[in-house]
């Protein structure tokens, strides 16, 4: 097997683990909202809602920095000589 299967599978398998052992009940309140579900549930929804948080920012930073035109000032050492 490849490294990179080996390494997926054991992360999936604490997953897995995580998962199974978190089951019981929480209360998530959010100002006046109460809202009780498994962890079962939230933890996933927690992570998804993260990794779409990050990829949103990255993007939003990653078209805020596009590199403009190149600068058209050289430098007087790197001017060739006048002939």
């Amino acid at each position: 097997m490849k490294t990179k299967t080996i390494i997926l599978l054991i992360l999936a398998a604490l997953g897995i683990v995580l998962l199974v052992q978190n089951t019981q009940v929480v209360t998530y309140r959010l100002f006046f909202w109460k809202i009780a579900m498994s962890q079962v549930i939230l933890v996933p929804f927690i992570f998804i809602a993260g990794f779409i948080t990050a990829i949103m920012v990255t993007r939003f930073e990653w078209r805020r920095k596009k590199p403009g035109p190149p600068a058209a000032h050289i430098p007087p050492q790197q001017l060739p000589p006048r002939t």
